[in-house]
């Protein structure tokens, strides 16, 4: 009964006002960033085909803890997908807490946003449509990657992307998630006065320059990162490749030392 009167007073059975609220402010900036960090390394280390095939192995084979498990093991990246989705759901929990209810109040809060011209207001509105995008943009990759762990890799990625006919939706989710991302950072930055300084105002302005140097910088590095999987996956299907697994350049010249095919 308490947790019903103060839901909809916003203050305790002793009249205190509720901490509620602010606690779960606290919990949607804390998974908004990590999501925007993690996002940023999940970005560095997908665009690794772009240095080679052998790279993105290797780093798809470190996270498997090739290191410890000959061969590597999947399941430890799916344990965090898995992870990483219970902070997303999280994280969309506690936004949907600041989205209209219904249309009514959705107009309201256009009008209001019109009225004032507020850069940082329209911000806002794009993050809501962005985050509402990823709800289900994002939930299908993570889910696809926390139950096939054992198919990241230079042929298998990129045959996920261009034959599985993925792409569309990743051209989808690489401009919500980076937009999403990137304003909910400088949000954040903003929100809690991390880089204030003595002139609030002149840091602001910079963080506004920051962030859309990131925007665009994570997007260029996206779609040339996709490109890549795309020309893979379209030149693999082309050779009659389909469902085989990149094996590194190593082990190939392993193989022709061991059977005398190399001098």
């Amino acid at each position: 009964m308490s947790d019903l009167i103060e839901g909809y007073l916003g203050k305790t059975v002793e009249g205190k006002k509720s901490r509620v609220p602010a606690k779960l402010d606290y919990l949607q900036s804390a998974t908004g960033l990590f999501l925007g960090l993690f996002m940023w390394g999940h970005m560095f280390l997908v665009s690794s085909i772009l240095i080679s095939k052998d790279f993105m192995y290797a780093v798809t084979k470190f996270f498997e803890a090739s290191f410890i498990f000959d061969g590597g093991e999947p399941i430890i990246v799916s344990g965090v997908v898995l992870f990483v989705f219970i902070v997303f759901i999280t994280h969309a929990a506690m936004g949907m807490r600041k989205l209209p209810s219904n249309f009514k109040q959705y107009q309201v809060i256009k009008a209001h946003a019109k009225s004032m011209g507020h850069e940082d207001t329209k911000l806002w509105f794009i993050q809501a449509y962005t985050g509402f995008a990823m709800f289900f943009l994002g939930s299908v990759h993570l889910y696809i990657m926390m139950t096939n762990a054992d198919a990241i890799g230079p042929y298998a990625s990129a045959e996920r992307v261009w034959s599985a006919w993925m792409w569309p939706l990743y051209i989808l989710l690489l401009l919500a998630v980076e937009l999403h991302g990137s304003i909910g950072l400088y949000r954040l930055a903003v929100k809690w006065g991390w880089f204030d300084g003595k002139d609030p105002k002149a840091t602001r302005k910079r963080l506004k320059v920051w962030k859309k140097a990131l925007t665009w910088f994570f997007l260029i590095l996206g779609f040339a990162t996709l490109a890549a999987y795309i020309k893979i996956g379209y030149e693999n299907q082309q050779a009659g490749k389909i469902g085989e697994r990149y094996v590194p350049t190593a082990q190939i010249m392993e193989y022709k030392i061991n059977n005398g095919r190399v001098a």
